[in-house]
């Protein structure tokens, strides 16, 4: 497992509780930042070293600025610098893990990559949602996070058509809003849009990613998954 956390370089609880349950040899954390690919290269020949050839590779690196009561810019003044860094990390990242972990899989004629993308890669967020937070300049969910999404499903296409030849099948998987401790006025907006009436859970996103990273999807090549509640359905 390749594991990248901006602001504690540590692993995450999730990571924690299946080193629990794994065999030590079937199991590694190795750190390395998606920005630099001597590191992602550098993180390939651990992997390898220690468990062999890596057959999945889920691009999951990305950074988003959730809602707080400051600072808020106005659409007009958000900043450049802070576009190009979560391009930097969602696109940039995702581009770089791709050609060095996905070109070892096409050196073998086989494996599989799920690029984790977003609702919003093809619908726009709702200000709605929001405009209950009373901040002034409202709160914008960042222009940089849907646009560098759908960047991220693009980039799964074209690697799609460019590997599925040679063997290397890239599929998307863009999970709808998922609870994570937002407040109950968004929560009660939010879950009003989707046809199920509820946020997604970290359990409804396991079933469908291991289904793109196994055999069972093994003519799924190019999709983008929505797994929304039926968010996108109206």
């Amino acid at each position: 497992m390749l594991a990248l956390d901006l602001e504690t370089a540590r692993p995450g609880p999730e990571f924690l509780a299946l080193q629990e349950s794994v065999a030590p040899d079937r199991l590694c954390l190795v750190r390395a930042d998606v920005r630099e690919r001597a590191s992602v290269e550098d993180a390939l020949e651990v992997c390898r070293s220690q468990l062999g050839l890596p057959t999945v590779l889920v691009n999951n690196a990305g950074i988003d600025r959730p809602p707080a009561p400051s600072p808020t810019t106005r659409l007009e003044d958000v900043p450049l610098a802070e576009v190009l860094s979560v391009f930097e990390v969602n696109v940039g990242g995702a581009l770089v893990a791709t050609q060095v972990f996905g070109g070892a899989m096409v050196a073998e004629g086989r494996g599989s990559i799920v690029n984790i993308g977003s609702i919003y890669a093809s619908r726009s967020p709702d200000p709605r949602f929001y405009d209950h937070l009373p901040l002034d300049p409202p709160f914008l969910k960042p222009p940089a996070y849907g646009s560098s999404k759908a960047a991220v499903v693009n980039l799964t296409r074209y690697f799609a058509a460019h590997w599925g030849p040679l063997g290397v099948r890239v599929n998307a998987l863009s999970p709808g809003g998922v609870a994570g401790g937002q407040d109950p006025v968004f929560v009660e907006k939010y879950s009003a849009r989707v046809p199920m009436r509820r946020l997604a859970v970290p359990a409804d996103l396991g079933g469908p990613l291991v289904f793109l990273a196994s055999e069972a999807s093994s003519y799924v090549n190019g999709i983008d998954l929505k797994v929304d509640g039926g968010f996108s359905a109206w």
